[in-house]
């Protein structure tokens, strides 16, 4: 069914608050920003804004999502391309430049880091937040690592608290190259000492 213009002003109009949600959230942060100053920057009034979102938390929600959206095809892009040039890799090799590419997403694009890294766990607490994580990266993240045990690529260990620490390594790692002064010598350090933790997993 074709969409009409009331349908194509209506998301043009979510997508507006999203926007400019997404600006204030990453450049001041959640606690700083007002709704006021959201529907200001859409140029949307506070009846359009209640109208997409139950409150300023659920638009919160919404920029979450196009962020984790965004991580997630940028980090399935490099891998495409990886695949058009025809390079094979086992599953670890695939994981630790998967988390390379990860952080190199972030040092691109700072809303990553203050959106869903800093911001994300105090707006929704752990339980909440968990979930959230478990949908955009936990899973995926533990199919891998199980992956490259049954390859015999790194040592047998359990998976779940494996993967929990794994993603705290990576999430660390992304808030250390964002609080640097220099990001990008901040990245090139990150990754070494990445490098040398995950050089420990491994099989001799």
């Amino acid at each position: 069914m074709a969409r009409t213009r009331r349908d194509e002003h209506v998301a043009d109009t979510r997508q507006a608050l999203i926007t400019a949600a997404r600006e204030l959230f990453a450049g001041q942060g959640f606690a700083a920003t007002g709704t006021e100053e959201i529907v200001s920057r859409a140029r949307v009034t506070r009846g359009a804004l209640y109208h997409h979102f139950k409150d300023k938390t659920d638009l919160f929600r919404a920029v979450m999502e196009e962020v984790a959206t965004e991580m997630a095809e940028s980090l399935i892009d490099r891998e495409l391309q990886r695949a058009r040039e025809d390079v094979e890799v086992d599953a670890w090799d695939q994981l630790c430049d998967g988390i390379h590419a990860f952080l190199d997403v972030c040092l691109e694009n700072g809303d990553f880091q203050r959106v869903m890294l800093v911001d994300g766990p105090s707006v929704f607490g752990h339980e909440a937040w968990d979930g959230l994580v478990e949908k955009h990266g936990y899973s995926l993240l533990a199919q891998w690592l199980e992956k490259a045990m049954e390859e015999g690529r790194i040592a047998r260990l359990p998976v779940a608290p494996l993967t929990r620490m794994m993603a705290g390594l990576i999430s660390e790692a992304s808030l250390y190259m964002a609080r640097c002064e220099d990001p990008v010598q901040g990245r090139d350090d990150a990754g070494v000492v990445v490098d040398r933790l995950l050089s420990g997993l491994q099989v001799p």
